[in-house]
């Protein structure tokens, strides 16, 4: 870049020349005076124009044409991401207006730049509360044992609640002859997020069944309400167990549990659901199922019984699933099913309904044939402390005959 004092030698060399004696001719003095002119106005634009860029007051020499910079400035705001979830709400951020030409131009004050608070909607994603990561198949696989069986319950908000039959239920297993071992391979199904939330508190395997457009938080009456649909998704989740290649027995929260159940069931059984009432044969079909205690293995008999027993809903409508298992059971199972369905003896697996007096066999307590949740909670305390009682002269060596305190609100 040149100097300044090279400018000015410049100009005052070329003045002189111009300035010098003056031929005679009058067409030369005019051709002379437009010829200063041109030259002086020359001299000062480019003197002018060098001092600008020795100041760096201006455009540099290298600078791209217009154009350039206009789609630079595209590209970049082209190539921003374009995720909302990852701006926080209330963050500033610099807005660059285009103007109508379609110049990449930004207008302010200084900068001609202008902040404001980048405001995002959260998506319905976001609005959602974040739910726990599930995968069944991984809990069944930590839950069952060796010949993957898992033991299994079901139970909602109202049944899951501090000091209510979860914790009745848990506790039952610590106090049991070796029954203690039961909770390590114990899969609770919730039926809602707060029955979740509780099991998670408690117990390890807790599994959150969802079905969408359905609370089924709260205490579920006896055929009123969601009751009907919550036994129904019940039973369809049972079948997806069998599916999955895991044997499951199935327990109701509100059984206790004071022997190893496993040595009562025969190892060649295939569905064997407990009684109401026993009639003394565990093959009869004269004996009243009741589904709170369910031992099923998963083979192709026990998964197409289950078909059988859904796609019966149908033909008993308004009907809960013990009512359409009796009566399909009554009917007689179809013969290319194969399968065999037994009953379990009430002195060994017993209820309020019916139950053995001898405390030196029973397995199991079920508060069957009994409504309201405070009632059963109530009785179901009362046998809990008779084993309690029962276990202790046992170990004082008083082998005398015990059994349970009644009546109760429920138990007689």
């Amino acid at each position: 870049m040149y100097s300044h004092s090279r400018h000015r030698a410049s100009l005052r060399a070329l003045i002189t020349w111009l300035s010098g004696p003056v031929r005679s001719s009058g067409a030369m003095k005019s051709a002379t005076s437009l010829l200063l002119g041109a030259a002086l106005a020359t001299a000062f634009f480019l003197l002018y124009t060098s001092v600008r860029r020795d100041l760096g007051d201006g455009p540099p020499r290298s600078a791209p044409p217009r154009w350039t910079q206009e789609k630079k400035g595209e590209a970049s705001v082209r190539d921003q991401p374009n995720n909302q979830e990852a701006v926080v709400k209330g963050e500033e951020k610099t807005d660059v207006v285009t103007s109508a030409d379609g110049g990449g131009r930004d207008h302010g004050s200084s900068s001609h730049q202008q902040k404001q608070q980048q405001i995002v909607m959260p998506s319905q994603q976001q609005q959602e509360k974040e739910r726990p990561k599930q995968d069944l198949a991984d809990l069944l696989r930590r839950a069952a044992t060796a010949d993957r069986t898992v033991l299994m319950t079901a139970l909602n908000e109202a049944w899951a609640a501090p000091g209510s039959f979860l914790d009745l239920f848990l506790e039952s297993f610590q106090h049991g002859e070796n029954t203690a071992y039961l909770v390590q391979h114990l899969l609770v199904v919730a039926m809602d997020q707060k029955a979740f939330d509780r099991c998670n508190a408690v117990h390890p395997l807790c599994y959150w069944f969802r079905v969408e457009g359905m609370d089924f938080a709260a205490e579920q009456k006896y055929m009123k309400g969601d009751y009907l649909e919550m036994m129904w998704k019940r039973n369809r989740f049972q079948q997806t167990i069998l599916e999955l290649g895991y044997t499951f027995l199935f327990t109701d929260v509100d059984i206790l549990w004071f022997r190893d159940p496993f040595p009562r069931i025969s190892p060649t059984a295939q569905l064997v659901m407990s009684s109401d009432f026993f009639v003394g044969d565990p093959d009869s079909v004269g004996n009243y199922p009741n589904g709170g205690l369910l031992y099923v293995k998963s083979c192709d008999a026990t998964i197409g019984f289950y078909k059988h027993w859904q796609s019966s809903r149908e033909r008993f409508q308004g009907m809960h699933e013990q009512y359409v298992f009796d009566k399909i059971v009554k009917e007689g199972v179809p013969p290319h099913l194969g399968t065999k369905v037994q009953f379990l003896d009430t002195n060994y697996f017993g209820g309020f309904c019916q139950h053995g007096k001898d405390l030196g066999k029973v397995c199991t307590m079920h508060a069957n044939c009994c409504v309201g949740l405070d009632n059963k909670l109530f009785d179901l305390k009362n046998v809990l402390q008779d084993w309690k009682t029962y276990k202790a002269r046992v170990a004082a060596g008083n082998k005398e005959y015990f059994t349970w305190r009644v009546p109760g609100r429920c138990i007689h």
